[in-house]
């Protein structure tokens, strides 16, 4: 098994508007992209499992011609509410860094 945060050349989060998180997986090599998306690992159950949600919450897709996977969210917390100590959100794609993609 290897981490996501290990075979992917990028994982970032940031805001999809006030009321909205973006999570993006890149890969800059076509077989860890494919690896990761054949492995089921890596799919709107394991994101709304990994932040509290329901799956139908999750917006999630595969995007092949940019070797990248996107999800989107609703904010815990809307941007600049009170209580909200990541304004920009760039924080919060770290529990995604975890996930254990199957050999193959």
């Amino acid at each position: 098994m290897t981490k996501l945060a290990e075979l992917a050349s990028l994982i970032r989060s940031k805001n999809a508007g006030p009321f909205q998180l973006t999570f993006d997986v890149m890969f800059d090599d076509p077989a860890r992209y494919q690896r990761v998306r054949r492995s089921g690992a890596l799919s709107r159950e394991v994101v709304a499992a990994l932040y509290g949600l329901p799956p139908e919450e999750v917006l999630f897709f595969f995007c092949d011609n940019a070797l990248a996977v996107k999800a989107s969210i609703p904010r815990p917390i809307f941007q600049g509410d009170i209580g909200d100590a990541d304004g920009h959100a760039g924080q919060q794609y770290a529990p995604l860094m975890d996930i254990e993609i199957a050999e193959g």
